[in-house]
This record gives structure tokens, C-alpha cells and sequence, in this order.
């Protein structure tokens, strides 16, 4: 690879290893939970969070948790698709930086509920928030750094400089 080749890759490399640090992160946080809770434990932390060790094998709020198992292939093969698009666009797009950031964190969400499917056969939740008697369904870091990282995209592409006149 060229000076040149190399040097264009500085800016991906480093969305890489912030998502990188947050895959590292999220599998720090359950490996803590899963070392200190049972599953099925619930330890209320105050009136409207909870922490709890639950396996979801289905994926967000536990869609298609209940198939028979073929669904873990499918999740996987979503995730390993998903990263590698989101490098691709890291690639094309590497000094936008809302975009960069939102595609950022969700690859390093999708590294770190990827791992977990690829190596456990289900995502580890824990986090659990509730209210009025209503529980939120568990979910983790990976989960929010996904989250959050759709609602940056989603700002990015309604910021005004982003939107094109048609003419």
C-alpha cells in the first residue's frame, strides 16, 4: 500500500478503534454482571432501574426469541453484513464527523452483540428500567450505543447541509 493508501486510512482507522473500544466496553460490562448476578436475578438500584442477568436469543426486544434456534445464524449473518457496510461507508465518508460518529457507534454495538451470539448463542442484557409497574425490555451497552448511534445518522441527514436542492 502507497504512502497515499495509508494515509487516507488514518481517519477510518480511528472510527475503528473507537468502536473497537466500545465492543470492548460493552463485553466489559457483562462479563462484570454475569461474575456478580444469576440468571434471573433483579438488583434494584433504585425506584425505576433494576440490574438483571437475562439471554436474549432473538434481537432487539427479543424479536424472534421464542424460533427454534435458526435465527442465531440469521442475527449473525445481519451483523457480519452490517459491519461491513458501515466500514465502507467509514471509508467514503471519513471526515464527516456526525455521520462518522452515529456509524461509529453502531458498529461498535454490533461487535459487541455479535461477539456475544458467535461465542454464547445469545446477547447478554442487564440493564432494566421500568415504570408504573411497566418494564422496559432489558437490553445493554451495545443496545444503547446503537440507539444512539441511529439517532446520530438520522441528525445528520436532516441537517441542512446535508439535504440537496433538487434543481
Amino acid at each position: 500500500m502507497s504512502a497515499v493508501g495509508a494515509g487516507a486510512w488514518r481517519p477510518v482507522a480511528a472510527w475503528l478503534a473507537v468502536a473497537l473500544g466500545l465492543a470492548l466496553l460493552d463485553q466489559a460490562t457483562k462479563a462484570l454482571v454475569q461474575a456478580h448476578l444469576v440468571p434471573g436475578e433483579v438488583v434494584r438500584v433504585s425506584g425505576f432501574f433494576n440490574l438483571v442477568l437475562v439471554f436474549n436469543t432473538g434481537a432487539a426486544f427479543s424479536f424472534l426469541a421464542g424460533a427454534s434456534g435458526w435465527q442465531r445464524e440469521l442475527f449473525i449473518g445481519i451483523g457480519v453484513v452490517a459491519a461491513a457496510v458501515i466500514v465502507v461507508l467509514l471509508r467514503r465518508h471519513p471526515h464527516e464527523r456526525l455521520f462518522g460518529a452515529g456509524l461509529t457507534a453502531i458498529l461498535g454495538g454490533a461487535l459487541g452483540n455479535l461477539y456475544d451470539r458467535v461465542n454464547l448463542g445469545r446477547v447478554v442484557d442487564f440493564l432494566d428500567f421500568h415504570a408504573l409497574g411497566w418494564h422496559w425490555p432489558a437490553f445493554n451497552l451495545a443496545d444503547s450505543a446503537i440507539t444512539v448511534g441511529a439517532a446520530l445518522v438520522i441528525l445528520d441527514a436532516l441537517r441542512p447541509s446535508r439535504r440537496k436542492d433538487p434543481d
